[in-house]
């Protein structure tokens, strides 16, 4: 999240820090978590060329005796050679055409739910095994920064915590302009708007500019899809 955040600005992420906050290492289960969690950080930070340059830990973290969920907090720190040439959440302007990189389809596979905000918000169920593809992530990530340093893009925004409805209505809201999606679905509505694929990123541009942002996708063999246009006052 914060390499995706970083680069979705423009920048160059440098190193992380890191604050490891668990329950109580004495139970197996436990020290379980934490230690496939370090495991994970390390793999993920090794393939991205991201070190970890300090942290802390936090144990025995519960309440009557029940741990808090596994909570690595990271913060970060990237580099902006440029400030001139960098990206922000908003939708910008009227007619703007939006693109969905990291995928060809809208896809609505149940998997995707796996560990989101939707399937405990609305089932109150915690539960799944949510998958990343590093090889794919460093790309889409280098797409998005050739974007944003090629003034290709006037915004972008990664796709987190609520998958893709609420990643367009955050920029919506941020640029106080609306957005009316033009695709289909393959498989399940919720599941393609609130669930948590991977690896996704949202831009928007001008529509004079895509045969650019087409280039650069397919240059990183990067895939990527035309979900609608910027515009009115509501999303659709």
């Amino acid at each position: 999240e914060t390499w995706r955040n970083i680069i979705a600005s423009g920048a160059l992420p440098i190193a992380i820090t890191d604050c490891m906050n668990f329950g109580n290492p004495e139970k197996p289960e436990i020290m379980g978590q934490f230690v496939e969690c370090i495991r994970g950080m390390g793999e993920a930070c090794s393939k991205l060329n991201y070190p970890v340059i300090s942290g802390n830990v936090s144990f025995y973290n519960e309440t009557n005796g029940e741990g808090i969920y596994p909570t690595p907090v990271i913060g970060a720190l990237g580099l902006l050679e440029e400030a001139t040439r960098h990206a922000n959440i908003p939708f910008d302007a009227p007619g703007d055409i939006v693109v969905l990189l990291g995928t060809k389809e809208i896809r609505g596979e149940a998997g995707a739910l796996s560990g989101s905000e939707y399937l405990e918000c609305v089932y109150g169920i915690v539960a799944g095994q949510p998958m990343i593809d590093m090889a794919l992530e460093a790309a889409v990530q280098r797409t998005c920064r050739r974007l944003v340093r090629e003034s290709l893009i006037k915004s972008a925004h990664d796709l987190s915590d609520g998958g893709l409805a609420v990643a367009l209505a955050e920029s919506c809201i941020a640029g106080n302009l609306g957005f009316r999606g033009e695709f289909s679905v393959s498989g399940r509505w919720d599941a393609a708007l609130f669930g948590e694929y991977q690896s996704r990123v949202i831009v928007s541009a001008s529509p004079s500019t895509l045969p650019g942002i087409q280039s650069i996708c397919r240059d990183e063999g990067v895939p990527y899809v035309k979900i609608g246009k910027c515009g009115g006052g509501a999303l659709v």
